[in-house]
């Protein structure tokens, strides 16, 4: 059975505030991004994903919808979409969209409507309730910002839930007009011409019917733990009825040719929580429901090794696997782990069975940006202390001032190492991060075994994980090197080294000697 696009393919995430500005203004925007499309399709990528792009007071920076079915107008016009969109397919590239059904902003028509009087008829398309007797909110509910979960409304004299912030009410899906609504505005960019939307945090879509409270987390220490963890969020979300939900969302996935649906999902590394949001032929839910374990497993050659095992081995019989190193909301793999073993991880996640995502200017090697306090913008670091600016900031594109992003003054600072990594400068150096890069993403589009050959790992020694991916009869060996000293081991036959991450090495050999913090591909050949 062939395999549909975004099995094969690469997905690239751009945080549109900070890939391209084309006007000046410090933001990056739809223009930008169209003007750097060349570079994404040189690249080898198949597929742009883009951070919230609609109508939004920025409260969280675009995860607070004011309009479904428009720009951010300082990112564009719809003008502007559908110039990036047919520049995108043009290119045989696509093109997916963020979309946030959990919550809206505290702006959005709707809730202007349902905060307006306890009769009104949008009043029950979000989650409210009275007080307490002695006035506290509904229950003990923590919002993921910081603080309880509801916020008291003087106008009506109740109390509405936000999981995130005051200004992002929940919206409630036990009501049929909340879900014909968000099926309508999926419907509106479908028919638009967009290949998919990245679902966001789409297991807290249904909350417990009778608000009960969550649980005291036994493992939570005060004043070292982060206070939204006090207590198990057993019944804010992934409650029964969420699967159901997620299956009529599917369904207007199913009314458009070849379109994908991929859904943010809690953090975890048990593979089973994951797999489970696959759905069945009868019932099926989401095309690739997100798999963070990279961004929480120790990086660890045995760690990651068993996670990959036990992942492969629970997905269903037509469940695709994917892998993230990075995002908008962690930090940048570059940080966590080295840039040696950056090189690594992206051979990783390039060479496993499955869609790999790449957060923008991994390719280059960036790094968390060290950002004082004061300057923080995400509410989160405002509120908690623990930003999201650092991975959040500018893509370095040269070595003009602000790294060509702007002409302005960027929204966040820019590391200051950008005059060396940048993607002019690295794409003139033939061992830089951005050529491993290109020619890793190169290597896996013309290798079938790479992108849709079986997976099987092998015994190897401690602070290894080895692999093989056979398609065809064709058989390629990944050997991954965990540790700051070389290993050997034996192949089973004789191979060749057709790339190794430290990109200076095509050597035939039986007896593969990886050097410290060392990733090599090698065609088995007998």
């Amino acid at each position: 059975m062939a395999q549909a696009w975004w099995q094969r393919g690469v997905v690239y995430q751009i945080y549109p505030r900070s890939f391209m500005d084309s006007n000046g203004d410090g933001l990056g925007d739809l223009r930008g991004i169209a003007s750097k499309l060349d570079y994404l399709k040189w690249l080898g990528l198949d597929a742009l994903w883009l951070s919230p792009i609609f109508p939004s007071p920025m409260a969280d920076f675009g995860y607070d919808v004011s309009n479904y079915v428009d720009i951010y107008p300082p990112f564009g016009n719809l003008d502007d979409f559908d110039h990036l969109l047919a520049a995108v397919h043009q290119r045989d590239l696509k093109l997916i969209l963020d979309l946030v059904p959990n919550h809206t902003s505290n702006h959005h028509e709707w809730f202007i409507e349902s905060r307006s009087s306890r009769d009104n008829p949008k009043r029950d398309w979000y989650i409210w309730r009275d007080a307490q007797p002695d006035g506290s909110p509904p229950n003990n509910w923590l919002s993921y910002f910081g603080g309880p979960s509801w916020t008291w409304d003087e106008t009506t004299g109740q109390y509405y839930l936000h999981s995130f912030l005051a200004e992002q009410p929940d919206l409630n899906y036990r009501n049929p007009e909340v879900k014909k609504a968000i099926a309508d505005s999926i419907r509106f960019w479908l028919k638009r011409g967009v290949d998919g939307f990245r679902v966001d945090v789409i297991d807290r879509m249904i909350k417990d019917e009778q608000l009960r409270d969550n649980p005291l987390n036994p493992d939570w220490v005060e004043g070292r733990d982060n206070p939204t963890w006090k207590y198990l969020r057993v019944y804010s979300e992934n409650q029964p009825g969420v699967h159901d939900l997620i299956q009529e969302l599917r369904q207007v996935f199913e009314e458009f040719k070849d379109r994908v649906m991929i859904g943010e999902i809690a953090y975890s590394t048990d593979p089973t929580l994951i797999t489970g949001f696959y759905g069945t032929d009868e019932a099926p839910e989401i095309h690739l429901p997100f798999n963070f374990a990279l961004l929480m497993l120790p990086w660890q050659a045995e760690a990651v090794r068993s996670f990959v095992d036990l992942y492969e081995a629970s997905l269903p019989a037509d469940g695709w696997a994917n892998y993230v190193l990075g995002n908008h909301d962690q930090m940048r793999i570059g940080t966590r782990i080295g840039l040696e073993q950056a090189r690594v991880a992206a051979m990783l996640i390039l060479t496993l069975r499955g869609t790999p995502f790449i957060y923008y200017g991994e390719e280059l090697g960036l790094r968390d940006v060290d950002i004082p306090p004061h300057l923080y913008q995400d509410p989160q670091g405002i509120n908690l202390g623990i930003s999201r600016d650092p991975q959040r900031t500018p893509m370095h594109w040269d070595n003009s001032p602000n790294a060509g992003f702007t002409t302005g003054e960027p929204w966040l600072p820019l590391s200051p190492d950008y005059p060396v990594l940048n993607v002019v400068s690295e794409q003139a150096d033939p061992t830089s991060m951005l050529m491993f890069y290109h020619t890793l993403l190169g290597l896996r589009r013309y290798t079938p075994a790479l992108h849709a050959g079986s997976y099987r790992s092998v015994e190897s020694p401690e602070g290894t994980f080895v692999y093989v991916r056979e398609h065809a009869g064709k058989q390629y060996l990944i050997a991954l090197n965990f540790w700051n000293v070389g290993r050997a081991l034996t192949l089973p036959g004789r191979g060749k080294v057709i790339l190794s991450t430290h990109m200076d090495r095509g050597d035939a050999v039986a007896e593969l000697h990886l050097r410290a913090n060392e990733g090599v591909v090698v065609e088995l050949i007998g």
